[in-house]
């Protein structure tokens, strides 16, 4: 029996999604931190030294397409929970702490497992034209979005 490829639609993208996603979401519980708040330590993470609280709102929004008032929530937890802190002398900015950093670091290391696990034995062009396919579908979707 020949079975052939599945087209690329909605379903697929979310079931590619969904499922690698419900292995990070294991990593991250057994640290004791949601999607969401690993999403925003990555973002102050990649910043460097330090982020602007808004422009790391506004990243974080534009990554999960959800409320301000959610993402402030989450920057908040980080900050309670003491893996982001205020810059002392710039108090609109945030930067990790080395408890945030070492986090940041272990989930980073075992998500690139998955993700190696994942992707093995596919060849490079087939990763190379789902990403440019998958972007080109984000790049839409955050067009129609902004359109809105």
């Amino acid at each position: 029996m020949t079975t052939t490829a599945p087209i690329l639609n909605g379903r697929v993208v979310a079931l590619a999604h969904y499922a690698p996603r419900a292995l990070l979401e294991r990593v991250l519980t057994r640290h004791g931190i949601t999607f969401e708040q690993s999403v925003a330590l990555r973002v102050v993470s990649v910043a460097g030294d330090s982020v602007d609280r808004d422009e790391l709102v506004t990243d974080v929004i534009g990554s999960l397409k959800t409320d301000e008032s959610v993402v402030r929530g989450v920057v908040d937890e980080l900050t309670a929970s003491k893996l982001v802190e205020q810059v002392p002398a710039h108090a609109s900015r945030l930067r990790l702490t080395d408890a945030g950093r070492e986090l940041y670091e272990t989930t980073t290391a075992e998500s690139l497992g998955i993700a190696a696990r994942l992707y093995e034995g596919i060849p490079a062009e087939d990763l190379a034209v789902a990403g440019r396919v998958l972007t080109l579908i984000t790049d839409r979707a955050n067009a129609e979005l902004a359109g809105a």
